[in-house]
This record gives structure tokens, C-alpha cells and sequence, in this order.
């Protein structure tokens, strides 16, 4: 199906959203395997739209020689009809045009595709204004790269205070966009923005999906250079279907009441529109359905595609359940949970077995003759005050000479998961915590997360830890690593961290500190957090020497009602030095942890490695910048932070920029991920790019994280307490990736959690105002990112009360001129000037339904509004 009359663009009005207009007689009504539905012009056989999947033999045989490519496929939010796999050689991605090249694969599956003739090939037109970011919007940046230990926790059980804060972070993507918004997303997004513009007030959510400009074929390819075509492919096989195949949308009943078809099924339509429209079985609908399909347009029920033929453009599923009204916060996470395949489940009683039964339990004598006894040492844990995991806690001793004994000791989870128990496998499965703004959903039954391994104050406690000897300046001169027993004497918030580093010399009042265990005083606590806080300054301002990068995104939290749990307010979440205290010694166990088990098993140590940016999106920013007039170095990790550190004054205009270039400089990075070391040959490989280390892993969460646990079993094999894990490395190597899948999951969850939060107070508290800054101009919108709440959002000019709009390149530079319709008759029209970098005045309002919102430009005064300043003010 590669011949050119498949595109998408050329679909009449009324085909289904994403179908091909060339699938033959029966290619929209064809029941799913209805055989009686013949066509006399095929001779009695249904015409396949899909090309039937190549066999595994020629798959395997394609990719060893290079004629196939592998890769996972990223399907657009904003225009689903554009998907992408990476290209292997970190160049331009591959890029899959329509429905019928994507060959039934969904969002995340990894795929084998056939690339397709030059001819084919996606022309890109240096010119082009329309021109969208390539692939989706979503942002996979590792924590590392923007802070890793920051506040996502539950809140349930707290009553304490009616407003309770919970951190969470905001993709910059339209997060709502990509979840039910089909309207906005074709016809403002894709149509009015694109050559064959329709009448207005004539679109509908079927509306053909016209391509602009710059993805159309140029009559002769060979006058073009090689930069303006993109490589284009097809799907031609499916590896792994990473896709859970769960959607979370709304039923309707047939457009023909007089079909067969009609009196067998339904149609569910996702919310996600990268997902297909799907005929579900009558029998699954509820009773009343058919007679009263109004009284369900607002309910939310969660589908799973069972099948999808190759001569249907609709899948097959099954209607799991009704999850309740849509824009609701419970019903829409639980969609979201599933349509991620998060299991949310309870643990099982086989699970729970494996837990100790008698409770209270204590620490069996045994272990003290096999661990180092800290308990008379000032350790203390600093967390989000709401936290109940509680995994790292921090020691601080001064010595004779005026070094430190500094000790990282974290949580011994693998203590309570015995490998290979139905708690370990569960465990392994869920593979990390899943951060909701309003709850967690747990790796571990809550009796290990909350009680057994949080390390509580006041109580004994198992741990492994790390000790160095540091230099005030954080040199370090000797090393141990160990199973210990701890005894918290203090549970601090950052606030209370943060408080302590802010009064050095000031007593702080006992009331305004939780409760310290007697055989410690507020002072000694009070004096660790200083000495700590001094040597973590002295390793960060080292390792942003040795050349690591920061790109801090901004992250909301919000105050939710304690009542109903809807969001009050939000506020942008500050990272402060109790904070970046935390993180370094963290990061500083995670080394010496990925260089013990390294040096002692080669083959089987359990990393992760950051791979550096992607080169043909790093150079496109290159050539942003510089057309910009900025000064930007991207030769290396530490040459792109110095960058962003010294270009930018701390102005309010100059830290805008600063936030809008950071956004998108977080573009061209990849994922982090975790990997086996005896699977990957090239040790340059296995470098952390925003680190800037040769090696790295994560030990200091493993009640949150199932990598951690196993390189804790690696750890206690490395320091000879147990047998090496039973894991060759092509095994540990299958478990890293999918860690690497559930965090990514996880992260999306975590993201669409914080979308939804957002929509809402939008919609409970809006319209919201406020300062934005212009990230991208087209021909007809312009995008911004909202500096208060840190999302970014499209802002369309046909939303806009204008008379006229005009797009032009000053120099290379875009330009949109808005030309506003006066409010009275005496009034000049005024004119507004939009630019990358102008600061504008934006309204965030929610639209029909509560996942909706958009943002417009609020009408300038009569003085107008400021364009960008000139390059010498800033």
C-alpha cells in the first residue's frame, strides 16, 4: 500500500477520522470479519486496506541486512496522521504519512519498517511556515536532567491541614490535545493552518485531514537538496506491541440504522485520537444503550482492541467497563491508569503472604551480628512533608582533622523481597511507583512502602549504605559499603532543610521543627544540615566544572480542596537548596555504587546511560540560535549549561528567555535507560550524557523503583553477602527494558495526571491570566509557553477578535502582525507585533468539556503590548 494515492489528504468528507478514501466498496461498512459483505467488482473478496504483515524469517533477515529499520513508533498527538520512529543513526527521523503506512501499529509498539522509494519521501520546504516539531510534543527527559528528588507523593491520610500541596510535573506538550480534543486538534490545528482551507463553521470532528504545505510532493524531487527530504517508510511488521491496546473514549450507536451491522455493534470513540474508532459487541453495551444512547455521551468506559483485520479501517474490541463521568477526576484517572497499563490493583493474598506475618515486627536478633550498628549516630531522612516512603536518610559526622564521615544509607528493601517470590514478581512487573497528583500507586504492598522499609524516625531500621570520607570540599578520601541498622532521629521536611540552611547562626525554635529523638538536639541536626548543605555546594559547583547540564522545567503544584480533592490553586514549584543538598549526595551514592558493582562483575552490572541529544534536532536549534543572534555552545553537555547560565541576565524579561531556549534545548534530549553492561559492547556507550560520567545507576529508591532493588542484590553480591543473581545478561538486560517501559509509562501517567488537574482548574477557577512568551510563529497561530503555570498552549488568530493578520520573515526571522477590530468605532485599530520572544498577555478559558482548554490573546491597551526587546537591552 505505498502507492501515493493512499495519503491521507485525499479522503473525502464523512470517512472515518484517519482512514484512507481508497479501500475499496466496502472499506468503511465492512463488518469485522463479516463474510457476507462481497463486492461484485473484486469478485466476492473484500479488499484489504492493510498490507498483510511480513513473516518473522524475512523480518529477521531484513534488519541483519539493513533493507528493514527498527524502531518505536511515536504517532503525533497533534496530527495523528503523522507517526515517527528515531532514525538509527540519530539523523532526521523516519517518517510514517497516514494510517495505512502505519499498519495497525499503535503509539509506543516497536516496529519494522520498509522505507519507501525517494519519490515517496516527505519533502520538507525550507520556506514552510506550518512546519510542526518533529514527532510528538512529549518530552522524555531523564531526572537527572531536571531534578530527580523532587515532592510527587499521596497525600491520602493526612488531615492535618485543609490545603494540602502535592508537586507534579507539566509536560510541555498540549497534554489535553493528545487526549480527546479531535476538534481542536484537526480543524483548528491541522485545516485552518493548511493549504485547502474549508468554509468556516462547515468543520466537524470528521473533517478530511488536509496536509500543509510541507508535506506535500514537489513535482520534480531532483531539484531539491538532500536537507529538504525526509526519509519515509511503511510499517511492515510489529515486534512487540508496547501499547496496551486499552483506550478510554465514549460509545455511539452506527450512522446506518439500516446496516447488518447496526443490530451487532457499537462504536467506541477513543479520546485519544492516535487510537482507532473500535466496533464493540452489543452484548458488551449496557442495557439501554441502543434505546437511550444520550443518556451515555458523557459516561467514559475503557475499550481493549481484541483484533484489527487487515480489510477493516475499524478495530475489534471489547468494552471492559464504564468508569463513570467524563471530566471527573477518579473516572478520568482511571482511564488513564489503564490506557498506560498500570496495574492498580490490590496485591493478591500469594503476595501478601510473602510479607511478615507478625506485626509489630522487629529486627531478628540475627541480623545485628551481620550488619554495622549506626543507630547511635545522628541520621535523619529529608523529604516532601508528605511523604510516607521514606528510603534515604543522611549522616554527617565532623572528624578530628575537620573532614566528614558522610553516610547515604538507604532503605534494604531486598531484604523483604525474597527472588523469585510472587511479591518479587509482582514487583518486577509493576516496576516502579506511579506518581498521581492526588494518590500513588505503589510498586510495594503498603505494609513494606509505608512501614516495614521507610525509615521512619525513632525506629530501628535495616539499610545499606554509603560512607565516605570528604574534604569540606568534597573530596574523597576513602569508601565504604555496607548493610547497617539505622535509628532516624528526625524526620525533616525540605522546608524545615531549608530553613536550617537559611539561619546558619540562629537557633530555630523547637516548635517550628518535627520532633528529634533525645539523644540528639536540634543543634547537632541543625549543624549536619549545614555541614552537608556546605560540602553538596562544593560537588555541585564540581560537577557543573567537570561539565554536567541542568535544564530545569518548570513543575506545578497544586493545593487541592480536602473536602472534594479538586485543584484550589497552583503554583510553580520551587527547587531550593534543601533540595539540590538531597540530590548530590544522591547522585554521588549512585556513582560509587555504578563503579563497585561494575569493577566487580563486568557483565552484569545494572546501569543506566543517557545517550547524547539527537543530532539533526540539536543542529535545526543550532541554526535557530544562531539566526536568533544567541550565543550558544552545543559542542558538549557542560558548554550547553555554561551557555544557558552566562547568556541570560536575571531580569523577569531575560529569565522568560531563559525558560522558553531551556524548553527547547530539552527537545533533541533522549531517554535515560537502564541496560546490562555485558550486553553492550562499546564502553563509550555507556556514558551519562547530562551527567557527564562514564558510569551511573540508580541504588537510592528501591521502594519506588524495581532497577534499584536488583542493583541492591547485585551490591550485596559484590561485598560477598550472598551468590551472584541468577540473571544471565541478555535476562537482566529484558528486565532493564521494561523498567525502562513502565518508567516511561509511568512518567506520561504522571504527566497526564497533572494535565488533567490543570483542565480542571482551568475550568473551576478560570479564565486564568497570564504573562507568556512566544515560542514558534506560523503562518496563522503562534505558540506560546505560559510563564506562571509552565504549559505551553497554540494560539490560534481565527480565535482572535482581529481584522487582519499578516505573516512575513524579517530577515529569517518570523513575524506575525495582528491588527486588533477597535472596540469603539473612534478607536484606531491596534496593531500588535508577534515575534519569537515577545512577551504577551494570555487567557488560559475552559471550552465544552472540562479536559478542554485554550488559550487566546488578551486584547492589548491602547499603549499597546511590548514586542521583543532589542538583542543589546536583554
Amino acid at each position: 500500500m505505498s502507492h501515493p494515492d493512499c495519503r491521507l489528504n485525499l479522503r473525502p468528507l464523512g470517512t472515518p477520522r484517519g482512514v484512507s478514501s481508497v479501500v475499496g466498496p466496502h472499506g468503511v461498512g465492512a463488518s469485522p470479519g463479516d463474510k457476507k459483505a462481497k463486492s461484485k467488482s473484486v469478485r466476492g473478496k473484500k479488499k484489504s486496506i492493510f498490507e498483510t504483515y511480513m513473516s518473522k524469517e524475512d523480518v529477521s533477515e531484513g534488519l541483519k541486512r539493513g533493507t528493514l529499520i527498527q524502531g518505536v513508533l511515536r504517532i503525533n498527538p497533534k496530527k495523528f496522521h503523522e507517526a515517527f520512529i528515531p532514525s538509527p543513526d540519530g539523523d532526521r527521523d523516519i517518517f510514517i504519512d497516514g494510517v495505512v503506512a502505519r499498519n495497525r501499529a499503535l503509539n509506543g509498539d516497536l516496529v519494522v519498517v520498509k522505507l519507501l522509494p525517494e519519490e515517496q519521501w516527505k519533502v520538507i520546504k525550507p520556506e514552510s511556515n506550518d512546519k510542526e516539531t518533529e514527532g510528538t510534543d512529549e518530552l522524555d527527559l531523564p531526572e537527572e536532567l531536571c531534578g530527580s528528588h523532587l515532592p510527587q507523593q499521596s497525600v491520602k491520610g493526612y488531615n492535618d491541614s485543609p490545603d494540602v500541596i502535592i508537586e507534579a510535573q507539566f509536560d510541555d506538550s498540549d497534554s489535553e490535545d493528545g487526549h480527546g480534543n479531535t476538534q481542536n486538534v484537526l480543524v483548528d490545528g491541522v485545516q485552518k493552518l493548511s493549504v485547502c482551507v474549508h468554509d468556516k463553521g462547515k468543520e466537524d470532528a470528521d473533517a478530511p485531514v488536509t496536509k500543509d504545505e510541507s508535506t506535500s510532493m514537489s513535482q520534480d524531487t531532483r531539484v531539491l537538496s538532500e536537507k529538504s527530504l525526509q526519509r519515509s517508510a511503511k510499517v511492515v511488521y510489529i515486534l512487540d506491541k508496547k501499547h496496551s491496546r486499552a483506550a478510554t473514549g465514549f460509545l455511539k450507536l452506527l450512522a446506518d440504522k439500516n446496516s447488518e451491522l447496526f443490530r451487532k455493534y457499537a462504536l467506541f470513540s477513543p479520546s485519544d485520537h492516535r487510537v482507532p474508532r473500535i466496533y464493540v459487541p452489543l452484548k458488551d453495551c449496557p442495557q439501554d444503550f441502543v434505546t437511550r444512547p444520550k443518556d451515555y455521551a458523557n459516561t467514559l468506559f475503557i475499550c481493549r482492541i481484541v483484533d484489527w483485520k487487515e480489510d477493516s479501517n475499524f478495530a475489534l474490541g471489547h468494552l471492559a467497563k464504564s468508569l463513570g463521568q467524563a471530566g471527573e477526576i477518579e473516572p478520568e484517572t482511571e482511564g488513564i491508569l489503564t490506557e498506560y497499563g498500570v496495574d492498580f490493583s490490590d496485591f493478591s493474598s500469594e503476595v501478601l503472604d510473602c510479607l511478615p506475618q507478625g506485626l509489630p515486627w522487629t529486627i531478628p536478633p540475627e541480623e545485628f551480628g551481620k550488619r554495622r550498628d549506626l543507630r547511635k549516630d545522628c541520621i535523619f531522612t529529608i523529604d516532601p512533608s508528605t511523604a510516607r516512603d521514606l528510603d534515604d536518610a543522611l549522616s554527617c559526622k565532623p572528624l578530628a582533622d575537620g573532614n566528614f564521615e558522610v553516610g547515604v544509607h538507604i532503605a534494604d528493601v531486598s531484604y523483604f523481597v525474597p527472588e523469585g517470590s510472587p511479591l518479587d514478581k509482582v514487583a518486577a512487573e509493576r516496576a516502579t511507583s506511579v506518581y498521581l497528583v492526588q494518590k500513588v500507586v505503589p510498586m510495594l504492598p503498603r505494609l513494606l512502602c509505608e512501614e516495614l522499609c521507610s525509615l521512619h524516625p525513632m525506629t530501628d531500621k535495616l539499610t545499606f549504605s554509603v560512607i565516605w570520607t570528604l574534604t569540606p570540599e568534597g573530596k574523597i578520601l576513602g569508601e565504604w559499603f555496607g548493610r547497617t541498622i539505622i535509628r532516624s532521629c528526625t524526620k525533616l521536611s525540605y522546608e524545615h532543610a531549608q530553613s536550617m540552611i537559611e539561619s546558619p547562626t540562629k537557633k530555630i525554635p523547637e516548635k517550628e521543627l518535627p520532633p528529634i529523638s533525645p539523644e540528639h538536639t536540634s543543634e547537632e541536626v541543625h549543624q549536619a544540615v549545614l555541614n552537608l548543605h556546605g560540602i553538596a555546594k562544593e560537588l555541585r559547583k564540581q560537577r557543573f566544572v567537570d561539565g554536567a547540564l541542568r535544564l530545569d522545567q518548570l513543575k506545578l503544584a497544586f493545593t487541592l480542596d480536602h473536602e472534594t480533592g479538586l485543584p484550589q490553586g497552583c503554583h510553580i514549584y520551587e527547587y531550593r537548596d534543601s533540595n539540590k543538598l538531597v540530590e548530590e549526595f544522591m547522585l554521588l551514592a549512585n556513582m560509587a555504587v555504578a563503579h563497585k558493582t561494575y569493577r566487580a562483575f563486568p557483565e552484569r552490572a545494572l546501569l543506566r546511560r543517557h545517550p547524547p541529544p539527537q543530532t539533526k534536532m540539536l543542529n535545526d536549534l543550532m541554526e535557530f540560535c544562531d539566526q536568533m543572534g544567541l550565543p550558544m555552545d552545543f559542542s558538549s553537555a557542560g558548554a550547553l549549561n555554561e551557555s544557558l547560565t552566562k547568556t541570560f541576565g536575571d531580569d523577569k524579561y531575560s529569565l522568560a528567555r531563559k525558560e522558553v531556549l531551556t524548553n527547547m534545548c530539552s527537545r533533541p534530549m533522549q531517554m535515560a535507560l537502564y541496560f546490562c553492561s555485558g550486553t553492550l559492547r562499546d564502553q563509550a556507550q555507556f556514558r551519562h550524557y547530562a551527567l557527564n560520567v562514564p558510569l551511573y545507576t540508580h541504588f537510592t529508591s528501591p521502594i519506588r523503583r524495581f532497577a534499584d532493588v536488583l542493583v541492591h542484590r547485585l551490591l550485596a553480591a559484590t561485598l560477598g553477602y550472598r551468590e551472584l543473581p541468577d540473571l544471565e545478561p541478555d535476562a537482566l538486560q529484558k528486565q532493564a527494558d521494561h523498567c525502562n517501559d513502565r518508567r516511561m509509562a509511568s512518567k506520561r501517567v504522571q504527566e497526564l495526571s497533572t494535565g488533567l488537574f490543570f483542565a480542571i482548574l482551568v475550568k473551576e477557577s478560570g479564565p486564568l491570566e497570564s504573562e507568556a512568551m512566544v515560542l514558534g510563529v506560523l503562518n496563522q497561530a503562534f505558540d506560546v509557553l505560559v510563564l506562571r503555570y509552565g504549559v505551553q498552549k497554540r494560539v490560534y488568530c481565527n480565535a482572535l477578535p482581529l481584522q487582519s493578520h499578516h505573516f512575513q520573515r524579517v530577515g529569517r526571522k518570523p513575524e506575525l502582525t495582528l491588527v486588533w477590530e477597535p472596540e469603539d468605532l473612534e478607536q484606531e485599530p491596534a496593531q500588535q507585533v508577534v515575534t519569537i520572544f515577545s512577551l504577551v498577555e494570555v487567557v488560559l478559558r475552559a471550552e465544552t468539556s472540562a479536559l478542554k482548554y485554550s488559550a487566546i490573546l488578551k486584547r492589548p491597551g491602547p499603549e499597546g503590548l511590548p514586542g521583543p526587546r532589542d538583542e543589546e537591552e536583554a
